[in-house]
């Protein structure tokens, strides 16, 4: 199985701006994941057209960062083993840029899923209630006044929605495709 590991926020960066996509990595990955949860149709050439609404893009470089990108959140989603993880700023940044990718993420990540699950997917109640935080953090307008308590209070959030993410990934993809298998 290839890498299941993101590529570097700076080298989507760099091939965002390339691609004149005026997307943050942020975005871009929360959007590629509410898709993939929401249980979008996809594949690795379509993806990216998909996910930006632009039947028009053409499919990502070929182990590009975007390519990268599209493997490593499939595997990770898929993993048994709760591998999961959010593309944002590195911990070496400052935490109002780490969290300010945390919302652009949920905001990416809200638009992707109701892209692919529509208007009533499928939901548990907990889904229902997790979706409904995602969508409270997405619409936060953050002030940072403690870094130490803020760098706390965002690991914790993180830890949240990634969480929330597999839970919402589970009732509208695990879930069908098991229903599926049973009948």
């Amino acid at each position: 199985m290839p890498d299941a590991q993101l590529p570097d926020h700076a080298e989507l960066v760099a091939e965002l701006q390339g691609l004149e996509a005026g997307l943050e990595p942020c975005e871009l990955h929360g959007s590629l994941c509410g898709y993939l949860s929401g249980g979008g149709k996809h594949d690795r050439r379509t993806w990216f057209a998909q996910v930006m609404a632009d039947p028009l893009l053409s499919a990502p470089e070929a182990d590009g960062a975007l390519d990268r990108l599209y493997s490593a959140s499939t595997q990770q989603l898929e993993s048994p083993d709760f591998e999961f993880e959010l593309l944002l700023p590195a911990e070496g940044h400052p935490v109002s840029e780490r969290g300010d990718g945390l919302v652009a993420w949920c905001r990416g990540f809200l638009g992707g899923f109701g892209l692919a699950a529509g208007a009533k997917p499928p939901l548990s109640d907990e889904s229902e209630e997790a979706l409904g935080d995602i969508a409270r953090i997405a619409a936060s307008d953050l002030s940072y006044e403690d870094p130490e308590a803020d760098a706390a209070a965002l690991e914790e959030v993180s830890e949240f929605i990634r969480v929330a993410v597999m839970l919402l990934h589970s009732d509208c993809v695990l879930g069908p495709r098991h229903r599926r298998k049973l009948n």
